[in-house]
């Protein structure tokens, strides 16, 4: 390594420069005394002697400072903790520690270790990609197959349902053949018109198994929303709350009536259900742009006591509700879902800051 030539190469220079004036010194004295003194040869060996045990405590001497300062600073700094840094990187890789596992570039040195972190670093990441990818491949997979078993469930109870709407249907026309009463015939009309709609509906729930071509065209909102709340109001709890259709008559969207009547049918439903007697409910609209295209957003606000936190990211997935019960299956804003993306448009959720629910529709115009 680069930092060990350079150690090794300044530690030659200092015994160089540290040992050449010695050996000078200790030759000029010897010839001193011998050319003074006339000592013997015996004399002159000790001088020799002495040099070369001066020169084997020096170099001794370099010798062990020189392995003291390798392995008390420069290997532990420049080798064992980037090393243990690694080991530490890959037990958290091991238990699955995301937040552990990538060494920070401050803590990586230019060096070859640092070459080694960082090519480690992209090899985790590179894989943690790769898992992620997989993980949500499987989830699709596994909400394909959840709505494929819906589908089928779905084709059989329209099956179920179709018979007894045609007969219900069929008995009210007769009663409305035989009455003249204004207020009878205004309720035998609502009825007829809920019969019909779940006949669409019915209809609807066969288009998880096949799909089928709708018919889009300009809508005006202002009637869809009355129409939906009409439907939501034969409920006893509507009556006890105060409903507001605040969406300009001149706002329009692009789409086909019946779904999206199902779309807003649901929203208001899940407005009442949230909303205790004497809360309000409003639908709103206003023009906004998406992705470049032009479009409306139609808001259904409630007053409610609002989504819960753990609920919240997961609130369009089938069997999801705070409410599993009677009547709440999880399947509503599912299917709400659906419709609006098949409109080419987008459903969000969210909790107002003054309290309650607001789920937003953007479609487009």
């Amino acid at each position: 390594m680069v930092l060990h030539n350079i150690f090794f190469l300044v530690l030659a220079g200092a015994a160089y420069f540290t040992l050449i004036p010695l050996f000078e010194k200790q030759v000029s004295d010897a010839k001193a005394e011998r050319s003074v003194e006339g000592s013997s040869r015996e004399s002159y060996q000790e001088v020799v002697s002495r040099a070369r045990i001066t020169l084997f405590l020096v170099l001794g001497i370099i010798y062990v400072l020189a392995v003291a300062v390798l392995e008390i600073v420069i290997m532990p700094l420049y080798v064992y903790q980037p090393l243990k840094r690694m080991l530490d990187a890959d037990a958290a890789t091991q238990a699955g520690d995301r937040t552990q596992e990538l060494i920070p570039d401050r803590e990586i040195m230019g060096d070859e270790i640092g070459y080694l972190m960082r090519s480690r670093n992209k090899t985790v990441a590179s894989l943690r990609h790769h898992e992620d990818e997989l993980a949500a491949a499987l989830q699709r997979l596994e909400e394909q197959d959840r709505l494929v078993s819906l589908g089928l469930l779905s084709a059989s109870v329209a099956h179920e349902l179709n018979t007894p709407l045609a007969v219900l249907n069929g008995s009210i026309e007769k009663l409305i053949e035989t009455t003249a009463d204004p207020h009878t015939l205004d309720r035998l009309e609502r009825m007829q018109r809920v019969t019909q709609r779940l006949r669409r509906i019915s209809e609807s729930l066969v288009d998880f198994s096949r799909v089928r071509k709708q018919h889009m065209e300009p809508l005006t909102v202002r009637p869809l929303i009355d129409e939906a709340w009409s439907l939501v109001a034969i409920d006893e709890k509507a009556s006890s709350v105060q409903f507001g259709n605040h969406v300009k008559p001149e706002h329009h969207v692009i789409g086909n009536s019946d779904r999206l009547l199902q779309v807003f049918v649901n929203l208001l439903r899940n407005a009442l259900e949230a909303t205790q007697p004497g809360g309000h409910i409003e639908a709103e609209s206003r023009p906004a742009e998406r992705a470049g295209a032009h479009g409306m957003v139609i808001s259904v606000n409630d007053d409610g006591s609002g989504i819960p936190p753990d609920v919240l990211p997961d609130i369009f997935d089938a069997f999801v509700t705070a409410r599993l019960d009677a009547r709440g299956t999880g399947l509503g804003l599912t299917v709400a879902e659906g419709i609006v993306t098949q409109h080419g448009g987008a459903i969000a959720a969210n909790n107002r800051p003054e309290g309650g629910a607001s789920l937003e529709v953007w479609l487009p115009t």
